[in-house]
Order: C-alpha cells, then sequence, then structure tokens
C-alpha cells in the first residue's frame, strides 16, 4: 500500500497479488479476489481498479480484464512489457482495445526506462471519477439465473458474488451466499446453476465463454509478426531441454554457493575484527565491571552475532532477486518440481531450501512465493534442517580435533564427516516435509502452475530496491530478536557474582606477583584471570542451570559445562565456542588450537575423557538437528501468525537431536 501525490491531491494505491482469475486458487489470490470485491474486514472497497496487463501475454491478461468489468467500477487498463512485446513481433492497437471493454482507458508503459509513466499517473488522478463500465454479459442464460437469486438475497450482496458462488463451487462464497438465502440456500444455488449451464461444470462454462471473447478481441487488437530470433531466444530454447537446463542449474547453484561461502569472508572477517575492537575499546576506557562487560559481551557481541551474517544474506538475496528479475529462478523450480513432489512438496520449495544453507532466517521468509499453505509450512518445517553458516564453526572445531585427519582412498575422512553432515540435514528436512504433508498437512499434492517468463536482462534499480528492502526486513525482524535473547544470556552468565571467587582471585594474583615478573606473569595473570572467568561462570544462573540439566544429558554423555553451552547457545549456534572457551578456562579470545586441547583434556569426576568421539558425534547430531536460533523461532512465528508451529517445530527438532545424539553415544560407546 502506498500514496501517490499529485500536487497537493494524494491517491491510495493498493498493490495486490498477481492473479490470472478471480477462481482463486492460492491464498495470493484469495486475498485478491476479496479485497477488489470488498471483503476484507476493516478495509474499504476500492473505488476502482488499476490492471495491469503482461503485453507479451495479452491473452492471459484478457481473461481477468473481462471479470473485472463486471465489478461497476472504473478501470484502467495499463500495458506493460511493451519493448517486449514489440521485440517479439507484437502490435497492439491501444484505441481498439479500449473500444472493446467499453471505453476503458488502455495504455502502455515501460517501468525500468519510465516511458509513459506521466501520461499513467495523470490517468490514475482521474480514475476515482470516471463512469463505471457497463458489465459484459457472460451468457444471457447466468444472467437470468444470477437475476432470480437477486430476489432471495439482501442488497448487500453484488451481481459479481452471485456469479462467483454460482461458478467457484466449494468455495467459502458459495457458502457465504448460501446461508444468505436461509435453509435451503445450497438447493435454490444448485438449481441456478443448472438453469445458467446445464450439465456442464460451472468453471468450463465460464473459461469456454471467456476464451471465445478473448480470441474475438485479440483478432482486432493485437498483430504479430515474425520475430527475428536472436542469440537470447536462441539460449532460452536451449535452456529449456532437460539436460542442458539441470546442467546449468548445477553451475548456477555451485556459483552461489561459492559466492556465499567465500567471497563474503572478508567482509564477515572485517565486521568480526571491528566487534573485538570496539569491545578491546569499551575494557580499555571503561574498565572490567558489569558495565563494560555489558557494553561489550551483551551489546557489541550481541548486534555482532547478527550483523556478521548480513555480507552472507547480501550476497544470497542479490543472486536470487538477480535469478529471479532474469526469469531463470521459475526454470529452477520447474526442473526440480519432480524430485520435491516426491516429499509432498513442489518445485516451488526449492529455493527457500536452497537458501537455508546460507540462513534460515531469509529461506523461511522466501517461502511467501509458495501459494499453497500446506505446501508452505512443510517447507518452513523442512528448512532449519539445511546446514547452515551458523553450524560451519561448530562442525569445524569439533571434526578438527576428533575426527583423525587420515585419507580414505583419495577422500579426506573430515571432510567425509562434514558432507555426511550436509547430507544429514538434506535428507531430515525432506523426510520431516514428507511425514508433515502424510499427517498434519496432509491434503491434495500442491499444483504447480507456472508461466515460464522470457529470460531479461535485470533492471539495477529494481534490484537494489528489492535488496534493501529484504535486508531491512531481516535486520527488523531477525537483529532485534537475537540481539535481546544475547543480552538475557549475558546476564545469566554474569550474575550474580561471588565475592569469594574474586578475593581468592585477587590473592592468587598477588602471590603470583611475588615470585614472577615479566611476560612470565603477564601469561599466569591471564591463566589466573581465564580461570576465575571459568569459576565466576560455574556459580551462575547459566552454570547452575546446566548443573540443574546435567541429568537429563548424562545419558548422551555430557557434563554440566556442556549442557550450560548449549543453553547458551540458543540465541545463535556459534556462541556455543566461546562459552566453551570461558567454561574451560580458555578465554574468549584464544585461538582454535588452544580450545582443541582443553577439549581433548576435558574429565569427568572419576577421570574419564568427557569428549569421546562418540560423544562428539552425537553432540554434532544434536546440532544438525536441534533449533537453537531464536532469529529463526521468531521468523516461524511471524510467517505462521502464532507460536503454534514455532514451538512444534523447536520440540520436534530438539527431540530428534537428542535422540541422534543418544543413540550415537550409546552405540558408539
Amino acid at each position: 500500500m502506498g500514496t501517490a501525490m499529485f500536487g497537493e491531491q494524494s491517491v491510495e494505491l493498493i498493490d495486490l497479488p498477481g492473479m490470472f482469475s478471480l477462481s482463486a486458487h492460492s491464498l495470493e489470490e484469495r486475498i485478491a479476489a476479496d479485497v477488489v470485491l470488498g471483503r476484507i474486514a476493516d478495509m474499504d472497497r476500492p473505488s476502482s481498479i488499476l490492471a495491469v496487463v503482461d503485453a507479451t501475454h495479452l491473452y492471459q491478461g484478457l481473461y481477468l480484464v473481462q471479470q473485472l468489468l463486471e465489478l461497476e467500477l472504473p478501470v484502467l487498463v495499463v500495458l506493460t512489457m511493451v519493448d517486449a512485446a514489440q521485440a517479439a513481433g507484437i502490435q497492439i492497437d491501444n484505441e481498439a482495445l479500449s473500444k472493446r471493454l467499453d471505453g476503458t482507458p488502455v495504455y502502455s508503459v515501460v517501468a525500468p526506462t519510465g516511458q509513459g509513466m506521466p501520461k499513467l499517473l495523470e490517468a490514475v488522478y482521474k480514475l476515482a471519477n470516471d463512469t463505471a463500465p457497463v458489465p459484459p454479459v457472460l451468457s444471457q442464460e447466468l444472467g437470468d439465473a444470477i437475476a432470480r437469486l437477486q430476489q432471495f438475497l439482501p442488497e448487500t450482496v453484488s451481481r459479481l458474488e452471485i456469479e462467483r458462488a454460482l461458478i467457484d463451487t466449494d468455495s467459502v462464497l458459495e457458502s457465504e451466499v448460501a446461508a444468505s438465502m436461509g435453509d435451503d440456500g445450497i438447493a435454490k444455488l444448485a438449481q441456478a446453476r443448472t438453469q445458467a449451464f446445464g450439465d456442464e461444470p460451472p468453471l468450463a462454462a465460464e473459461a469456454r465463454r471467456r476464451y471465445a471473447w478473448v480470441r474475438e478481441v485479440m483478432d482486432e487488437v493485437q498483430s504479430s509478426a515474425p520475430a527475428v530470433a536472436a542469440l537470447g531466444s536462441r539460449f532460452a530454447a536451449f535452456m529449456h531441454k532437460p539436460l542442458p537446463g539441470t546442467i546449468g542449474l548445477v553451475i548456477v547453484m555451485a556459483i552461489v554457493f561459492q559466492a556465499v561461502f567465500a567471497w563474503a569472508t572478508p567482509l564477515m572477517d572485517a565486521i568480526d575484527n571491528s566487534a573485538a575492537v570496539l569491545s578491546a575499546v569499551i575494557h580499555a576506557n571503561v574498565g572490567d565491571g558489569a558495565l563494560a562487560s555489558f557494553l561489550a559481551d551483551g551489546v557489541v557481541a550481541g548486534v555482532g552475532s547478527v550483523i556478521v551474517f548480513l555480507p552472507q544474506i547480501l550476497i544470497l538475496f542479490l543472486f536470487i532477486i538477480f535469478l529471479e528479475d532474469s526469469g531463470y529462478l521459475a526454470r529452477a523450480a520447474y526442473l526440480l518440481d519432480r524430485l520435491m513432489r516426491s516429499v509432498g512438496l513442489s518445485g516451488q520449495s526449492i529455493i527457500p531450501m536452497i537458501s537455508s544453507f546460507a540462513c534460515a532466517v531469509p529461506s523461511i521468509m522466501a517461502t511467501r512465493v509458495i501459494p499453497d499453505r500446506r505446501d508452505r509450512i512443510a517447507t518452513i518445517l523442512a528448512a532449519p534442517f539445511m546446514t547452515c553458516s551458523a553450524r560451519l564453526p561448530v562442525y569445524a572445531l569439533l571434526i578438527a580435533a576428533f575426527v583423525p585427519t587420515r585419507n580414505v582412498g583419495f577422500l579426506n575422512l573430515q571432510g567425509i564427516v562434514l558432507f555426511g553432515l550436509y547430507m544429514l540435514g538434506i535428507l531430515a528436512g525432506l523426510l520431516t516435509a514428507l511425514l508433515m504433508r502424510k499427517t498434519a498437512l496432509k491434503g491434495p499434492k500442491p499444483t504447480f502452475a507456472l508461466m515460464l517468463p522470457e529470460f531479461r536482462r535485470p533492471n539495477l534499480q529494481t534490484v537494489l530496491m528489492q535488496l534493501w528492502s529484504r535486508v531491512r526486513i531481516f535486520l527488523k525482524r531477525a537483529g532485534t530478536v537475537i540481539f535481546a535473547v544475547t543480552v538475557v544470556v549475558w546476564a545469566m552468565a554474569y550474575y550474580p557474582r561471588s565475592e569469594a571467587v574474586s578475593e581468592l582471585y585477587t590473592q592468587q594474583a598477588a602471590m603470583l606477583s611475588n615470585r614472577l615478573a615479566g611476560e612470565e606473569l603477564d601469561v599466569a595473570l591471564m591463566q589466573l584471570e581465564n580461570e576465575q572467568a571459568a569459576a565466576q561462570l560455574e556459580q551462575s544462573i547459566l552454570g547452575r542451570a546446566g548443573k540443574t540439566i546435567e541429568p537429563i544429558f548424562r545419558p548422551l554423555g555430557w557434563d554440566w559445562k556442556i549442557s550450560a553451552a548449549v543453553i547458551a547457545s540458543f540465541p545463535a549456534r556459534e556462541v556455543v565456542i566461546a562459552v566453551l572457551g570461558t567454561i574451560y578456562a580458555v578465554g574468549d579470545e584464544a585461538d582454535e588450537s588452544t580450545l582443541t586441547v582443553r577439549l581433548l583434556s576435558a574429565k569427568h569426576p572419576d577421570g574419564s575423557p568427557v569428549f569421546t568421539l562418540p560423544m562428539v558425534i552425537g553432540l554434532m547430531i544434536f546440532y544438525a538437528f536441534c533449533l537453537q536460533c531464536a532469529a529463526t523461532i521468531a521468523v516461524i512465528r511471524r510467517e505462521t501468525n502464532g507460536w503454534g508451529w514455532p514451538l512444534f517445530a523447536w520440540g520436534y527438532m530438539t527431540m530428534l537431536g537428542y535422540l541422534g545424539a543418544l543413540l550415537a553415544f550409546q552405540l558408539g560407546s
């Protein structure tokens, strides 16, 4: 929704989802149909209609335009992509088309260049005061049936609503119109249908009559000449073939992954280093008290944990928007439709699933393009299983520390384990989608109607506008949530402070100062400071919580320290590394090798090692399955309009993670 200004006058515009007819088949089409019919609560019926029609596919557009003319509202038709139509040898006579539409104004525009926009804006301003066209009569029999039903209905039920109730059987509108006529409303509708359509299905009868009219109009207003086959057209025809199309998709996806995981690294490192420098500045100028810890470890670390992934999200969104604007994304969905249908989804689910390899948050937001609600929710529940970039630091640390660096044939064992974790996530996601579509989300297989657009060069301005819009939404919805939760975790790890631990540290520091000097003293004091941090953490709220839930995770081979780290990594999985560093008296600034040595030497009270290979494999399986991402949960809640599905996703994935870790540890031990 937006407002267009014309001097001191303004016109409110509502941009509705695209649709082919008023017979809605998807959620977006139902919303658009309800808006134009004035059936949305607390929203006035539009005073006029601006119908945007693709000039390269006038045949499909005129079907909807004829239905819109029956709304008895002023209508203005805008033909877009006229430059592409002309390049394809298509010429449209706007004046002739306007006459066939009972004087409805028809304008041509080229949106990227602005051609025709001034005249269109002037016409939009005048549209509300235009005269509504005379509604076309689909058939005399239908008109008589509608007139017969009007005598049983209140005046608030429009002629078009009655028509749609007769044509769109088993619809919400049919039920409401029937209820308005009393107990025999269904019978009256059935009798009227027989009068209007005989034994022919109403939708088929409507399509036959409307397309007959469309063909008549097309013969009068459109002329086509053979277009010279350009290089782009030949390339598009080549990519429509199954084998070249599949190979091309693999290459495109490989480039996207290379960009997301490699090109973003310098920017991510720069953001990470900037956060570290800012934290150091805070500690140097504020001190080592609660305020400094809050600012450095809470605020800076909280914001940094979100912003650090922004380069990956920017690059991923840039590629998706570029592919979408070029027309390639529709072809990718079409190519993978058969694979996705085997698990109850459609080809429209593949792009959100692929996006999850960078971050589940934008991928869940991308499910809005899926028209079927069951299909969309199943995709939302499957997407978090994909191995996102936040899991990589955890995998890298544990694989490097506990998986031997030997070759299996010509393959590296560590690489095989990492690949296996990726495949485990994919398999779990697909099986989850299949399970949900067979149970809670059971329903007919999703239809996948797709009109393949022509390949075209993306418009830079459009791409940048969409990119900024999506990034802003991500920062607003995900960043605030993860920031708030991170601050809460900091408070749990910092409070309460033990005076006894602080006094003991002061005494030990004084003893070291008397015995040591120079670099040796600095190293000893750093080690002592890390040990103090670990002692304070052990008696903090987070440490006590870890000890409280330790019995639950003891069958997995975990001790209280790992349990506390898992709690702390709820906002973001990668937080577990910093928490493990503090717990094991290494400190947040220690390098990975130092932390690896500490993990290898960690012992249970009975002297047995904590980090055994079965336990580590179980821990990685837990992180592969468990939904430890506050931003993802918040976005699922936003996209499903409730807490039911996000809580189910969290419980379901946590259960899978626990059972996977339990089996790995018990069988491996």
